[in-house]
């Protein structure tokens, strides 16, 4: 199948893009090379080095044996100079190899010992300012409690004043109750006392037992007076008053004029009386307020108000509703108990309400009592499903209203918790492959910027004092980049956080930046594979699921192009369904394209002609799901190690372009 007209500006970007790496790839493997030959070299000088040493010290050893018998033979005097010139320039030469020796050891623990100091003089200054911040709270402390200290005495003597204004009523009290008392006496003793009768006295035990028996039933009895007290209370009274009033005008209401239904569900706001006796309030839609009411009293509510308004509807109204999703996990919960509940006989709009009391989340209680309403209302599973807006996938929705027709209900549950739990283990997989070279890449950016931004600014001090022409390009480009980040990190981390917000939302508003990039993203060498396969196991497993429950190909190519959120895909899937119009085969579409392998193609024109589809895509979602698979393991395997490999060698890199200058300079100051 020829390229369509709109992927051609796409393949010149491709190609400008990968002219651009390859060029970047060469110039890499060219600098490795370099590196690699600057190595060789610097090992072959170094033997050389040592070779010319050993020879040299062989002839002077030689010469000196010469001179030795020269001035034993011929001449003394002269073979008293030679000896002493030799070991000069032999002590010449172990100087100079000495010093360099010493110089290689020391400069490393030089450099060593500024980071160390450096950290040691941060720690000191952060510990100086420590014992400041600290001596503030100190000194504020110590005001705070001087402050309070002074209050409680004011305090104390308030208090003391009315320890005596109220030890000086208790006395007259205790004097006024002991005249009473006295007064009670005398009265006592002119009653008319019956010696013949004797009081039986408790025992000790029994008097234990009923003081226990009083400590027990006393907090009942507190709890039953403030209960009396408070529904006797007048506030309480005219409360349950005014809702019976509002329950009986409902009523009235109710039995006197028939409303309308709306053509559209409306947003009410209702007060009543739960099943476990709480005053509740809630909001539900439904087309009338009699319908709100029947469905409330179905569920064991006593409604004392339902009323609608337009601040209602614009404070609480279903737009919230229609764009909560449902998560994985909990839809995958759902599907499992529902299956299950209907399998063991119970009926839909029961199993609906069990699953509404296990679920904690309000949003979720409401879109399920949303749909109990509808199926009351007559509604079948799949439109109140279809009314909850985002809520439930697509795929799923017309998985069900297919089975509703086949009455496979429970098993089309199963399939699609099977379904579901394989997409979500699949989407794990790729985040937990890709969490560690994540890691890697922020840390590599994150050692790399410190270096540049605080490492770097400690040898520039040095590198003032020496010639600018000495100094290499790389290093002078090294200390520009880390001026620039040391001067302008506030405005580089707030462009880079503005042009990731403006590449996302480019990406999920604008259709040809979303197609182009995943157009760059699937032609990518390695990455673009674990696309493509994952991408075809969702389509080819998707659309096997569709065809085993008697789909038609057309509605299940609609399907499959609202679910996928591939563009390229997309275009290929619209396609397909202009070819199905005019009456082509499936096959067409699909041939010769580059996002559909050859392999996946063969077997959907295999599945065509022996009328097998549905399960020559569910193999072919099997294989493409196992080189998945092993794509992502391979590519985490490759990953890893080339970002140590890219970090250790960017830093490399810079740990260069700091010494080979002070190399440089340490040669001058020896010349």
């Amino acid at each position: 199948m020829n390229k369509s007209v709109i992927l051609i500006p796409f393949i010149y970007v491709y190609r400008i893009v990968s002219f651009i790496l390859n060029i970047l790839i060469r110039f890499v493997r060219y600098v490795a090379l370099g590196i690699f030959f600057f190595n060789i070299i610097l090992i072959s000088m170094v033997v050389n080095s040592i070779f010319e040493i050993v020879r040299l010290t062989l002839i002077g050893f030689i010469f000196l044996s010469y001179l030795i018998y020269l001035a034993v033979i011929k001449l003394p005097f002269k073979f008293i100079f030679y000896v002493l010139k030799g070991f000069v320039w032999i002590s010449y030469i172990v100087y100079r190899f000495i010093r360099y020796v010493i110089l290689g050891f020391i400069f490393p623990f030089v450099i060593i010992y500024e980071i160390i100091a450096f950290v040691f003089s941060s720690i000191r200054n952060l510990y100086h300012r420590y014992q400041a911040y600290v001596e503030r709270i100190k000194t504020a402390r110590l005001n705070k409690k001087k402050r309070l200290e002074e209050e409680r005495a004011k305090k104390r003597a308030i208090l003391e004043k009315r320890k005596l204004e109220e030890k000086a009523r208790k006395q007259r009290l205790k004097e006024e109750k002991l005249k009473k008392k006295r007064k009670r006496h005398k009265e006592m003793t002119e009653v008319y006392v019956n010696e013949n009768v004797k009081i039986e006295k408790k025992t000790f035990g029994e008097r234990i037992d009923e003081f226990l028996r009083k400590i027990i039933v006393f907090p009942q009895k507190v709890k039953q007076k403030i209960i009396e007290k408070y529904n006797n209370s007048s506030f309480v009274k005219n409360s349950r008053n005014k809702r019976d009033m509002e329950k009986q005008a409902l009523l009235i209401e109710f039995a006197t004029n028939k409303e309308e239904r709306s053509d559209v569900k409306i947003l009410y706001e209702y007060v009543a009386k739960d099943p476990d006796g709480k005053i509740v309030k809630g909001y539900f839609d439904a087309y009338s307020k009699v319908e709100v009411h029947s469905f409330l009293l179905s569920e064991g509510y006593e409604v004392y108000r339902i009323r609608t308004n337009k601040w209602i509807q614009f404070f609480y109204g279903r737009s919230s509703t229609n764009k909560v999703k449902i998560k994985t996990k909990k839809l995958l919960f759902f599907l499992t108990q529902l299956s299950t509940y209907l399998k063991s006989g119970i009926p839909l709009v029961d199993s609906l309400k069990i699953l509404t009391r296990q679920y904690k989340n309000k949003a979720y209680q409401k879109i399920f009592r949303s749909m109990i309403y509808d199926l009351t209302m007559g509604d079948s599973f799949s439109e109140a499903m279809i009314k909850q807006g985002e809520a439930f996938p697509r795929l799923l929705i017309n998985m069900i209203k297919a089975a509703e027709m086949t009455g496979q209900l429970p098993e089309t549950l199963d399939e699609m918790a099977e379904y579901y739990t394989q997409t979500e283990k699949t989407r794990k997989q790729m985040i937990t492959a890709m969490i560690y070279p994540t890691i890697v890449f922020v840390l590599s950016i994150a050692v790399i910027s410190f270096i540049l931004i605080f490492v770097i600014p400690r040898f520039v001090q040095i590198y003032e004092s020496i010639d600018q022409t000495q100094i290499p390009k790389f290093t002078l480009m090294v200390m520009a980049a880390s001026d620039f980040l040391e001067n302008n990190l506030i405005w580089v981390l707030i462009g880079f956080i503005i042009f990731i917000l403006i590449m996302r939302y480019l990406y999920n508003n604008v259709k040809l930046i979303r197609t182009l990039l995943q157009y760059i993203f699937m032609k990518t060498p390695g990455f673009g594979k674990i696309i493509i396969y994952n991408e075809i196991t969702m389509f080819t497993k998707t659309f096997a699921s569709l065809l085993s429950h008697n789909i038609f190909i057309t509605d299940s190519m609609d399907v499959l192009n609202r679910i996928t959120n591939n563009e390229i895909y997309k275009m290929l899937i619209l396609d397909t369904i202009s070819n199905l119009a005019r009456g082509e085969k499936i096959s067409k579409s699909f041939k010769d394209h580059w996002a559909f392998p050859l392999p996946a193609y063969e077997m959907l024109v295999t599945g065509e002609r022996t009328g097998q589809l549905a399960e020559m895509m569910a193999k072919v979602a099997d294989y493409y799901q196992e080189l998945h698979r092993n794509a992502v393991t391979r590519l985490k395997t490759l990953i890893e190690p080339a970002l140590l490999i890219m970090l250790t060698v960017v830093i490399g890199m810079i740990v260069l372009s700091i010494i080979i200058p002070m190399f440089n300079a340490f040669s001058l100051i020896q010349q």
